[in-house]
């Protein structure tokens, strides 16, 4: 007989436990960036800087630790020199390349 196992019970998925290296972190920010969607850039972006520390990151920015929150949700739409900011404190460089042809 199989034992069936309520949702409530699985473990919640935290994708900070996973960026555990510089690697896995662009591999992460490249899968987002590729849907090409701010609002989950943006909540990305927080995901790696909780991963790293958010007061070390805010620190790094020159960013208030609680506007990097607010800024760095998944509802928020940071200005461009916030996500600058922020890749230069976490060591990201934002690079662009021409779409392939289909």
């Amino acid at each position: 007989m199989t034992k069936k196992i309520k949702i409530s019970d699985l473990p919640v998925f935290d994708v900070t436990e996973h960026l555990e290296d510089d690697q896995a972190i662009a591999e992460y920010l490249s899968i987002v960036m590729e849907e090409n969607d701010p609002a989950a850039l943006a909540e990305a972006l927080g995901d790696i800087a909780r991963a790293r520390g958010m007061t070390e990151i805010a620190k790094a920015s020159g960013l208030a630790r609680e506007a990097l929150y607010k800024a760095l949700r998944q509802s928020s739409q940071p200005r461009f020199d916030t996500i600058s900011r922020v890749c230069d404190a976490l060591g990201l460089k934002l690079t662009v390349s021409a779409k392939q042809a289909a």
